[in-house]
């Protein structure tokens, strides 16, 4: 009689059935290595979600603030005869934007220079002697402080009568005050510049768009140029209706500079749509790193603890090959082993990952925001993960040969 050919290959349903059994078996030690993948992809994916979430909200918040600001500056280019012809910003060149559609608030801004003028909180002649301070001397339109978000601590800003008759009030930045000793303006306190006195009738607590305005003394531009023979202004603010500042840049030098436009510099905001996505890629590359390190664990862990279970289960390694199993039935049980342990963690990873994107979102009061692409691929990144963990303790444990595990065993 004829003996049936020994079967030499294992049937995918039989094979997956060791593994797990195999699995089963020990679940303290599944648990243990199912952690790590765990861990790794729920990092991974929460890293990711907060990313996004994280990018949108600055892009958000960009959209509220810098996505409204357009500034024109004076240019300069070379001339025919070889020297330099300068644009200079006319006096009322804020008036002049303002007239545009989209335009909610401009002004004009310029540094001053008060001939070496120390400012003072005191005068010269006060017996207790008089602290120097070297703070910056500015002036502003009074749209100036709309157009830059400024807002008071204390006081008012100048208007157009002081701007226009050059009275000789100032406005503070608030670190410039602490600075002069000046913190409340009910009894209209005074600062000098050199030996010339000043009323100071507010005092500026934030300006989002111009932040050297805290550190700086502010005159009306009409008060240095009568004062101080200020030329021209040094820059222009606008702040645009929210979505017009592309526009509005496009417009600004013509209505400035008619005869010259094209020796302004403007400066404009990017597209929000392109600041958004460069905000999101580098915030997600940044994750992305922190999370690839986070699943680098857990595939060290799982080759670990699998390479630990090989030395464990020689006896059975050996029994398994005197009955018949291959060096390939061995090393195939054990990475099969190995893709479902990391499939497990991608799973569970995946669900924490969501979970905990949601939770820091509703804790922060932010929208959520998470490809859900990258929930549903974290399994079997797992698994994927699981098979690189698994392949070098698998080969270990097909080279193990018959009698000597036994022997061992």
């Amino acid at each position: 009689m004829r003996r049936a050919p020994l079967r030499r290959r294992l049937a995918l349903r039989d094979l997956l059935g060791e593994a797990l059994a195999g699995v089963a078996a020990r679940p303290s030690r599944l648990a243990l290595t199912t952690l790590g993948t765990v861990v790794g992809i729920a990092a991974l994916v929460a890293t990711m979600g907060l990313g996004q979430t994280a990018s949108g909200q600055i892009s958000g918040r960009f959209d509220a603030t810098s996505a409204v600001r357009v500034v024109v500056e004076a240019g300069e280019r070379e001339g025919t005869d070889g020297g330099v012809k300068i644009t200079e910003l006319p006096w009322d060149a804020a008036d002049r934007v303002s007239r545009l559609a989209g335009v909610a608030a401009a002004g004009t801004f310029a540094q001053v220079a008060v001939e070496g003028a120390q400012v003072r909180g005191v005068p010269v002649s006060d017996p207790g002697g008089a602290v120097e301070h070297d703070v910056p001397v500015a002036a502003g339109s009074p749209g100036l402080f709309d157009a830059v978000n400024a807002v008071l601590s204390d006081g008012r800003f100048f208007d157009a009568g002081h701007d226009g008759r050059g009275d000789p009030v100032v406005v503070l930045g608030r670190y410039a005050a602490e600075r002069l000793g000046v913190n409340r303006v009910d009894s209209q306190p005074s600062i000098f510049i050199g030996d010339r006195p000043f009323t100071v009738i507010g005092i500026i607590d934030s300006a989002s768009h111009r932040s050297e305005l805290l550190d700086a003394v502010v005159l009306p531009m009409g008060t240095a140029d009568s004062l101080y023979g200020l030329d021209a202004p040094g820059a222009l603010e606008i702040r645009t209706e929210l979505g017009a500042a592309q526009l509005i840049g496009s417009q600004a030098a013509l209505a400035v500079a008619p005869n010259d436009p094209e020796l302004l510099n403007v400066d404009v905001p990017p597209a929000p749509g392109s600041l958004r996505d460069e905000v999101s890629t580098d915030v997600n590359v940044l994750f992305l790193a922190l999370g690839g390190l986070a699943l680098l664990v857990g595939g060290l862990g799982i080759a670990n603890i699998t390479l630990l279970s090989v030395m464990e289960r020689i006896s059975e390694i050996g029994l398994r090959r005197a009955v018949g199993a291959t060096r390939r039935h061995i090393a195939n049980q054990f990475v099969v082993e190995s893709i479902v342990i990391g499939f497990l963690g991608g799973l569970i990873g995946a669900a924490a990952g969501v979970l905990a994107t949601v939770g820091v979102s509703m804790a922060r009061g932010w929208t959520p925001l998470l490809d859900p692409g990258l929930a549903a691929v974290a399994p079997f990144l797992g698994a994927l993960i699981g098979l690189v963990a698994g392949t070098y303790p698998a080969w270990r444990a097909s080279t193990i040969e018959p009698i000597a595990a036994l022997r061992g065993g």
